[in-house]
């Protein structure tokens, strides 16, 4: 029977008790504390947050290296910054709906995360959140995610922005319907993506979008697209064909520049 071997509080309201078996268990009502780190957190193995707890403060689970699942309930709404970095035993992470914001870091270097869904609830990932996530292979963006970012007026890379570009297994990207653009280099340098369903409600394809993703085999253009953007597809080396909807109106400068297998385009 597994007992308690520390304990301790994490917030005004909140406790945090670890047994012997690994498992961590945040229980109360409110926030939790800034750099709220738990004693031997090299030992925990689960966790499970119960419901009441509001967010995932900062540095919560930094370098919690066995931590190989978690359970979130429907009470957080916000994941902070560096929340889960170095968390190197993660291999998946189930985010609910209550979720809005993923802060700067969040995953940073969990290199056994394989997939990863974000719900339509989350309106703001930070930067690096995935960085260096070097076995993520799937990847699902919900519908809320703006993937055209500003910065003082200026665009930002969407994909080197969040870490994607680092995460070069990352083979497949859903888009959840509700997405309306995909911004200036969304995912501009994922290199081993080979598939992407890119859903009825997205106007345009930015500038760069998909620059850079030499395993892109094929992409179906839905009748929403109305523009396809500046160097949109450039270098997608292994693209062999491209059906172009009759809702487009406009096709930017070197869209398709270096596809270098593409045979076909109607």
């Amino acid at each position: 029977m597994a007992e308690i071997i520390e304990q301790g509080t994490c917030g005004h309201k909140l406790t945090w008790t670890l047994d012997n078996e690994g498992l961590l268990t945040i229980s109360g009502e409110g926030e939790m504390w800034k750099l709220s780190t738990f004693s031997n957190n090299k030992s925990i193995k689960k966790a499970k947050i119960l419901h009441g707890v509001t967010n995932i403060g900062l540095g919560a689970f930094y370098g919690c290296e066995a931590l190989t699942s978690i359970e979130i309930p429907n009470s957080v709404t916000s994941i902070g910054y560096r929340a889960f970095e170095g968390c190197k035993a993660l291999t998946s992470i189930e985010i609910p709906n209550s979720v809005t914001v993923i802060e700067e870091s969040a995953f940073e270097g969990c290199n056994a995360l394989t997939s990863i869904e974000i719900p339509n609830s989350v309106t703001e990932i930070g930067d690096d959140a995935f960085e260096g996530c070097e076995a993520l292979e799937k990847l699902r963006i919900g519908s809320s995610v703006d993937l055209n970012y500003y910065y003082n007026d200026r665009i930002e890379d969407f994909s080197i922005r969040v870490g994607l570009a680092t995460c070069k297994k990352l083979t497949t990207i859903e888009i959840a319907d509700g997405v309306t653009e995909f911004g200036w280099s969304a995912f501009n340098g994922c290199e081993a993506l080979t598939s992407i369903e890119i859903p009825n409600s997205v106007t345009s394809i930015g500038k760069s979008a998909f620059s850079g993703c030499k395993a892109l085999t094929s992409i179906e253009i839905p009748n929403s697209v109305t523009s396809i953007g500046d160097y949109a597809f450039y270098g997608c080396e292994a693209l062999t064909n491209i059906e172009i909807p009759n809702s487009v109106t406009s096709i930017g400068e070197h869209a398709f520049w270096e596809c270098e297998a593409l045979t076909s385009i109607e």
